[in-house]
């Protein structure tokens, strides 16, 4: 199959999925409906690749027709151990996706069936390894809510239409390939960039566009095939740490994927994203907390690939939290972010829990680079200490939920020169429906001029620190790269020899008028 009718049947597919999504909620505002639908993909995911992995090891064993679906409970208990030790959960035959929606309309305790098997999932986790990846992903998927309906015979009608919805689905084709887990993992990414671009602001907080996260991830390994471990610490839905499995390849992140996230239902969704691209529960860590005040890796640190696109100058304890000075995260620049903008206080903790050979990038809000005050002080801290590699300007209209114009700060702890690279990317945007875009070609753009680190005219330009110590430590990017002066240019002379020509036939055609007037008047 050629790549553009991929594309093609991507792009039918992703339709399909939205239009679905659409029609299951109803009057169902559709940013409250996305655990629904979200959770009902893993259901059927989770289903279908265990059914998968099962199926694989018993005919490896010699037994060609074995089919884990149509096993009874009781046959099925025997592998229970060794199956949550190798996947993490286990699932009954009885309680897979297939089985349960083959008799959903019969079911006339549908949400307590489904409640009951959401609960056991989670259970065969119980004192497993893996019982703090499995707890709770549920929790979202409540088949109880009045968001479902009236009473239990409309939800049940409602759940009825959603697992035939999500069943049929066309993301499988009775083999569970390579191919399938992309599908699974693609349309989740899908219906939450969907979600977040209708849900206004709410929804852009939660999630970064793919082709800017894919940027990020691109910017940490430069000049690397592999990395030890990759982390986001306020990390949403995950995107930006799974984007790692696909610059790189799932089995070139050495020791997994870990990010802290502090809302509940985000860090959930994130989890079962984690599952829906095949990351295993042991190479994952996603922590549930509030990563300033409670940060849940310090025996994980340091990391070799930070990314992150924390929340926009959000309000945090700063000084008046007497712990916090002394904290070995923030206490080195000897000044804590403002109290009103905790931009800065992400930037130090990552600097601090990143490796000696390891790259950050982080998105920030405009603001960081040139206000004064402390966060002046702690810019003067990164810059002395040669911390920042490059400060790259994104164009406006990126992200859900805000028009702003952020910028990217890259982070180094090891660098071969005392300088900052300041690149200009302000234009490399195309306009696709009610947002701007970073396509492949400006992505390469940018990174390109990251890579060879020279100036380049009205776009990069590698400025010596000092030289951004004596400018008070104002790291905008404007400041130091000029932009283009596209205005058209004026020859002053010919302009005025063309104002006097135009002068001077207005003065003869004046005439002219007159002589007529005077005519028409005198024969009058």
């Amino acid at each position: 199959m050629t790549n553009n009718s991929k594309e093609t049947e991507r792009a039918e597919l992703h339709k399909t999925i939205w239009r679905i999504a659409n029609d299951l909620r109803g009057s169902v505002d559709g940013w409250d409906f996305k655990s629904y639908v979200l959770g009902m993909l893993f259901y059927r995911f989770i289903s279908e690749n265990l059914t998968s992995y099962l199926n694989e090891q018993e005919r490896r064993a010699g037994n060609a027709d074995f089919d884990y679906a149509r096993l009874s409970d009781p046959d099925a208990e025997f592998g229970r151990a060794e199956t949550v030790t190798e996947k993490g959960f286990y699932i009954l035959p009885s309680e897979l996706f297939a089985n349960v929606r083959q008799r959903a309309r019969q079911d006339a305790n549908l949400n307590e069936t489904l409640a009951r098997i959401f609960a056991n999932i989670e259970g065969s986790a119980v004192g497993a390894d893996s019982e703090n990846d499995i707890k709770g992903l549920f929790d979202d998927l409540d088949v109880n809510s009045g968001k479902l309906g009236p009473t239990v015979a409309k939800r049940n009608e409602k759940l009825v239409k959603l697992l035939d919805a999500i069943g049929d689905l066309p993301l499988s084709n009775g083999s569970f390939s390579r191919n399938t887990i992309d599908l699974f993992g693609d349309a989740y990414e899908y219906l939450m960039q969907m979600y977040a671009s209708t849900a206004g602001k709410s929804g852009g907080e939660f999630y970064t566009p793919q082709e800017v996260s894919e940027l990020l991830a691109r910017l940490t390994v430069v000049g690397k095939s592999e990395v030890n471990k990759v982390y986001d610490p306020a990390c949403g839905s995950g995107s930006l740490l799974l984007k790692f499995a696909k610059v790189l390849g799932p089995d070139k992140v050495r020791q997994g994927f870990f990010g802290q996230e502090v809302n509940l239902t985000t860090y959930n969704l994130c989890r079962i994203n984690m599952f829906l691209h095949d990351i295993n529960y042991e190479m994952f860590d996603i922590a549930h907390g509030d990563t300033l005040i409670d940060p849940k890796h310090w025996d994980d640190e340091p990391f070799e690939a930070i990314v992150s696109n924390p929340p926009y100058s959000i309000k945090w304890d700063g000084d008046a939290n007497p712990l916090l000075i002394n904290d070995p995260r923030f206490a080195p620049a000897g000044v804590l972010a403002p109290k009103s903008k905790a931009d800065l206080a992400f930037t130090m903790h990552i600097l601090s829990w990143l490796a000696v050979n390891g790259t950050a990038a982080i998105v920030e809000f405009p603001g960081v680079l040139y206000r004064g005050g402390a966060e002046a002080k702690i810019r003067k801290y990164l810059i002395d200490n040669n911390y920042v590699d490059a400060v790259i300007q994104l164009p406006p209209d990126l992200f859900f939920g805000t028009t702003i114009a952020t910028c990217i700060i890259v982070l180094k702890k090891s660098k071969f020169d005392n300088a900052t690279l300041f690149i200009d990317a302000s234009s490399e945007f195309t306009r696709s429906g009610n947002k701007n875009k970073l396509t492949e070609a400006h992505q390469q753009k940018i990174l390109d001029a990251y890579t060879v680190r020279k100036d380049s005219d009205h776009f990069a330009r590698l400025v010596e620190n000092g030289a951004i110590a004596e400018n008070g430590y104002n790291i905008a990017v404007s400041s130091y790269v000029e932009q283009e002066d596209t205005r058209e240019a004026v020859d002053i002379k010919a302009l005025n020899a063309e104002i006097a020509r135009i002068v001077s036939r207005q003065a003869e055609l004046r005439t002219a008028i007159d002589a007529i007037v005077a005519d028409l008047e005198g024969g009058a």
